[in-house]
């Protein structure tokens, strides 16, 4: 009966972290270049009881065993990079990659990290950056006199001036693959850092090595779709209700047990 009640909170505890998750992919569903997240849940060890014994002498056997699980855990949690929708924005800094790949980006301590949100604009040197203020690496520094930027498919970054009517090359933008991009660590911001289980980033011109190209004047949004979430919360909720109520249930059977004279 113990046993029961152990296995229900488990289960309990599995559907709270799912649902966490849910409500933080409803909560980014308008944020720029989000990847959704899915739990990834497993058994726990189950109680063998009495374990498979081989035929003997007069035939008798324990063909299978005699096993009681003990519930399950949330194991993992793996995202989903898919390409979001992509929206036209008529900025001509924000920018959208057309396929795989990640921006590089350098924070205010030195370290790198990627992201795939393209809402760039300038500081006060005319460096592009990102919103929190992160270099986009390489680094490229848009003239002070510049009228117009165009960035072109493959990350060629063009800027025209009001002295000078044709347009001058000032940078080239780069894209960053992963052998395993779903091993890479959100850390907020729409950022990313590399780990272990990533792999080394792997630079590349957009639309080379099996990276995207780029977009001007577009956002990818995030790839979470609403109708999707709520029926998974649906779904969380009602598991949720069902181990909730298997702890009633084996509650009451206990309490008839007390009662037995």
């Amino acid at each position: 009966m113990l046993r029961s009640l152990w296995t229900a909170a488990t289960g309990m505890d599995a559907q709270q972290s799912r649902m966490d998750i849910i409500s933080n992919n409803l909560a980014n569903v308008s944020t720029t270049g989000f990847k959704k997240v899915r739990a990834e849940f497993e058994d726990l060890l189950s109680d063998t009881i009495r374990s498979v014994t081989p035929p003997d002498g007069r035939g008798g056997s324990q063909p299978a065993p005699l096993q009681v699980g003990l519930g399950a855990r949330l194991v993992a949690t793996t995202p989903n990079l898919s390409q979001g929708e992509v929206t036209a924005t008529n900025n001509p800094l924000d920018l959208a990659i057309q396929g795989q790949g990640f921006f590089q980006v350098q924070r205010a301590n030195g370290e790198l990290a990627y992201t795939r949100a393209g809402n760039f604009t300038l500081d006060a040197t005319g460096r592009i950056v990102t919103p929190h203020g992160e270099m986009l690496q390489p680094g490229i520094t848009i003239p002070t006199t510049t009228t117009a930027v165009t960035i072109k498919a493959d990350g060629t970054v063009w800027a025209t001036s009001g002295t000078n009517p044709n347009p001058q090359e000032v940078g080239s933008l780069q894209l960053y693959n992963f052998p395993n991009p779903g091993g890479l660590e959100s850390t907020g911001d729409n950022l990313f850092n590399e780990t272990v289980a990533s792999g080394n980033p792997i630079s590349a011109k957009p639309g080379e090595q099996g990276t995207g190209t780029l977009l001007q004047g577009y956002l990818e949004n995030s790839n979470v779709t609403a109708i999707t979430e709520m029926i998974d919360m649906i779904d969380c909720q009602r598991a949720y209700e069902l181990n909730s109520k298997v702890i009633q249930t084996a509650d009451q059977m206990l309490q008839k047990v007390t009662t037995i004279r």
